[in-house]
């Protein structure tokens, strides 16, 4: 057993996340760890990664953790801070982390720690480009790449347990893939190190765990464990949930025989025995309980309905060949791209980090201008409702009342007057927390408020990017429904991928070069964004690499090489062109298996320009090598 908590509890304030939760990690093992929002699961993570004897904080209130003596743990939190300085670097801040580490990670001066900081961000996927690159400058999924590197560095590059809090968040799909990649292969040596990680992908879940825990009030000890991946915890969360139903129902018939027996007359009482009589109070507190986690269990998600304004008409939006381009020199985005958007359709908006899919966005609601191209809107102009993934930040000290409807303690809904205590029970708040600011609630639950605000608007056109950001599965669920049942247009950006595959009529994919094309199928249309998002970072290693310079053969600081090595690197600038020439055909082979629907052929593709680009890279690693020796 690598770890055991055992009967743990925490409180936040005056409420209780969890009681008495029991979790145990063993060698090797990948737990999914789920759960509503609110339900303590950042928390329950923070409690895992604490040293034995420590107090404070991430302490538990009552029980203990327990690691096995010598374990490397982990902890990567969902927000990360690198620091002040803005011109730190991610060198320096793994180099930083591996000092710190010292022993436990098997360094003993700057050298060393300077070497291993180099291991590591080339296991992570860093380039000299973003190795180089101030820290806070750094993209969402490239920082997240970075508090795992960091992390990693503490303990030497070979932990024995990886805690990970909400990992897939603000990672493109190549960098989902990757961290798939991590979790799943062996280190050095085939050994495998154990991971927990809080998260609401269900693709990841799917993909990754080995078993599933949820946190919740709806069971016993807090807890649901099963063994598998997601689909075999949710079959085993339904039959253990409908037993539970069953056994509310049968004591329930119970306990009204008991209250049937104790009601009966005076003269009745001195037969009744004591024993029996506080066997029917514990029925009735056993009652109590079930009805409690059955209720919990109830609460799948917050209701979500989207209201549209009844508008009928075929084209919404229409898009002919808008192009758009920003920064100076103008980078491209996108270019001759044709969009319409119906009711009843819904557009998945797919691309790397940086593509330009929030600039899209802008230009089809009017925001910007496109380059070239024309939007033509329906008469008269439709409503177009923005869930942006940059939400806009509520005062901490603004009370959940005040942001959940501004204008008074009444909202109106689909025609409907409702209060706020309804409005905010609808979005699984408890009443008490009305009064309390918003500083106090999770991401998930600030993300449900944002939710709730613009369901008050109605749309003809409803945008959301990044939506799932910090929603629970079960408020993603509700959500996939609610837009379901939209009766408008819907422009999707997540990546998501269940979500993606559950609402997408089609995907358009921006590749990052000012490409743009529309697919059918979902999953054509992520063979092609990782296979561009590969690409671009090859591109990207070449750039930042010195080109080769060919030296005369007389030049006397050639006299450190061998016969053998000078004809090498006489060759290699010719070796070099022509290798990647090569991985330039294998990218074009890829882009063309994308319109195929042999996902074999796609695998192929994608396996022939790794090996491509993997050459590219040895041989310019090979030419550093000998121009190294050519120096005086």
């Amino acid at each position: 057993m690598l770890l055991t908590a055992q009967s743990i509890s925490k409180t936040h304030g005056l409420r209780a996340l969890f009681q008495g939760v029991t979790f145990s990690i063993d060698e090797g093992e990948r737990v999914g760890l789920i759960g509503p929002n609110g339900a303590g699961k950042s928390t329950l993570l923070k409690l895992l990664a604490r040293i034995d004897g420590d107090a404070g904080e991430h302490a538990p209130d009552s029980g203990t953790v327990t690691t096995s003596k010598g374990a490397r743990v982990v902890y990567v939190p969902q927000y990360d801070v690198f620091g002040n300085d803005p011109a730190k670097t991610p060198r320096e801040v793994v180099t930083a982390a591996a000092m710190l580490g010292g022993l436990a990670a098997g360094v003993h001066d700057l050298h060393e720690a300077e070497i291993l900081a180099e291991m590591i961000l080339s296991r992570i996927g860093f380039d000299d480009g973003h190795a180089g690159t101030p820290a806070l400058a750094l993209s969402g999924g490239w920082r997240k790449r970075l508090s795992i590197a960091r992390g990693l560095a503490q303990c030497g590059g070979e932990p024995d347990l990886l805690l990970l809090d909400e990992p897939t968040n603000h990672l493109d799909l190549e960098g989902i893939e990757w961290l798939e990649e991590l979790l799943l292969k062996p280190l050095a040596g085939g050994r495998t190190f154990a991971s927990v990680f809080v998260t609401h992908d269900r693709v990841f879940l799917e993909n990754v765990a080995t078993r599933v825990v949820e946190l919740s009030r709806a069971y016993p000890q807090g807890t649901l464990s099963a063994q598998g991946n997601y689909t075999e915890f949710l079959r085993r969360k339904g039959e253990f949930l409908e037993g539970q139903a069953k056994a509310e129902q049968a004591l329930s018939n119970q306990v009204k025989k008991d209250l049937d027996w104790l009601s009966r007359k005076p003269e009745a009482r001195r037969t009744k025995s004591k024993s029996k009589i506080f066997a029917s109070y514990d029925r009735q507190d056993e009652l109590a309980e079930l009805k409690d986690r059955n209720a919990a269990a109830g609460a799948d998600g917050a209701r979500v309905d989207f209201s549209g304004t009844g508008r009928r008409t075929n084209k919404l939006v229409v898009a002919k060949g808008i192009a758009k381009s920003l920064g100076e020199p103008g980078r491209q985005l996108f270019a001759d791209v044709d969009i319409t958007l119906s009711p009843g359709g819904c557009l998945g908006l797919m691309g790397p980090n940086g593509s330009g899919k929030t600039t899209l966005i802008r230009v089809l609601t009017g925001e910007l201008e496109p380059d070239a191209g024309t939007i033509k809107l329906c008469d008269p102009l439709p409503r177009v409702v923005v869930f942006s993934q940059h939400r806009q930040d509520f005062e901490p000290s603004t009370l959940l009342s005040e942001a959940l409807c501004p204008v008074s303690d009444q909202v109106r809904f689909q025609g409907q007057t409702m209060h706020i205590t309804g409005w905010s029970r609808r979005f699984l708040f408890r009443d008490e927390q009305l009064a309390q600011p918003v500083g106090s609630l999770s991401g998930g639950e600030l993300a449900r408020v944002h939710i709730a605000r613009i369901m008050l608007e109605p749309a003809d056109v409803l945008v959301l990017d990044e939506p799932t950001n910090d929603l629970d599965i079960p408020t993603l669920q509700v959500l996939e429904e609610a837009l379901e049942d939209f009766p408008g247009a819907l422009v999707l950006v997540t990546h998501d991928r269940a979500m993606l595959g559950r609402l997408a009529t089609e995907i358009l994919l921006l590749d990052g070069k000012g490409g743009a094309k529309i697919y059918a199928q979902l999953e054509q249309a992520i063979a092609a964004q990782i296979a561009a998002e590969k690409a671009a970072q090859a591109s990207l290693r070449a750039a930042t690499t010195p080109a080769p310079t060919v030296v005369a053969a007389t030049a006397p600081s050639r006299k450190k090489l061998t016969y053998n090595e000078q004809r090498e690197f006489d060759s290699i600038e010719k070796r070099i062109h022509e290798a990647e020439a090569l991985a330039a055909i294998a990218e074009k082979r890829v882009h063309a298996a994308t319109n195929s629907s042999d996902h074999r052929e796609m695998t192929q593709a994608c396996r022939e320009l790794e090996e491509a680009q993997a050459t590219v890279a040895a041989l310019f690693e090979r030419w550093a090598e000998l121009e190294s020796k050519t120096r005086p």
